[in-house]
């Protein structure tokens, strides 16, 4: 990582397109417009240095004057598009095939998503009828507040009085 970032080196990125590092500096002057500041840019002398010392197999960037460009992965990108050799082709292929296989990836996403929304509203709208549910279980299952009047005729107590009183004279003149 140099200034935070994943880089590659160009004589790295010319090995990995099957080009010289010389041919690949050409192509990218030439083309200096689509390589901005986070796609490219070069390496300070203490930046070189470190890298050196790290990397064994750039040993020979040692003794070279010029300082080496550094490309972040839209930068490694970019360059397969302004070389034309089979490999940097094929790799442009690949990337623009991702591009749209991705972007179908997030088409069926934003579809799954959709439906995920639905399912939600339709089960807040179960959650609602079956707590009405329980709601009237609950009041069925409570015993009543007030006495349930018995279905039939009733008798009341002066009624009862009314009906032995008379029966009583009535047994008395039959007697």
């Amino acid at each position: 990582m140099i200034r935070g970032q994943k880089v590659i080196i160009d004589a790295d990125l010319a090995v990995l397109y099957g080009v010289t590092t010389k041919r690949l500096n050409q192509q990218v002057k030439r083309n200096s417009s689509r390589f901005p500041e986070d796609f490219m840019f070069r390496l300070t002398q203490k930046e070189k240095d470190e890298v050196v010392a790290i990397c064994n197999h750039l040993s020979r960037l040692r003794f070279s004057t010029a300082l080496p460009h550094a490309f972040t992965e839209h930068g490694a990108i970019m360059a397969a598009s302004v070389l034309n050799t089979p490999r940097a082709i094929e790799s442009s292929i690949f990337v623009v095939r991702a591009f749209v296989r991705l972007r179908q990836i997030l088409a069926t996403h934003k579809e799954l998503s959709r439906n995920l929304v639905d399912l939600e509203q339709r089960i807040e709208n179960h959650d609602e009828q079956i707590q009405a549910i329980f709601e009237a279980i609950r009041q069925l299952m409570a015993p009543p507040d007030k006495k349930v009047k018995k279905i039939g005729f009733t008798v009341k107590e002066d009624m009862e009085q009314r009906v032995q009183g008379s029966k009583d004279s009535r047994s008395q003149g039959f007697e």
